[in-house]
């Protein structure tokens, strides 16, 4: 008896190519970006100024926290290996 040839249905499949995309021009691209900075929201000078107290408050924070982790690490440098300065 002839075996049946198997039909192979795993076979993968080349997707089509795809279409080159036109280059714009760049007063296409500068109509684009106008187009786009029409839909922000832009914040009120309150919401500014809030906004801005956050940053600081926060980078101030974060200094903190670093010197004090710094500090600590150099003291337990200089206890460790007797080191002074």
């Amino acid at each position: 008896m002839a075996k049946a040839k198997d039909k192979d249905t795993t076979k993968k499949r080349v997707p089509a190519a795809m279409p080159k995309k036109k280059k714009g021009s760049l007063k296409d691209y500068f109509k684009g970006v106008k187009l786009e900075m029409k839909k922000v929201v832009w914040p009120t000078k309150q919401e500014l100024g809030s906004y801005t107290v956050v940053v600081l408050v926060t980078c101030g924070a974060f200094a903190v926290a670093f010197w004090a982790i710094d500090s600590g690490f150099l003291a337990a440098l200089k206890g460790l290996l007797g080191i002074t300065m």
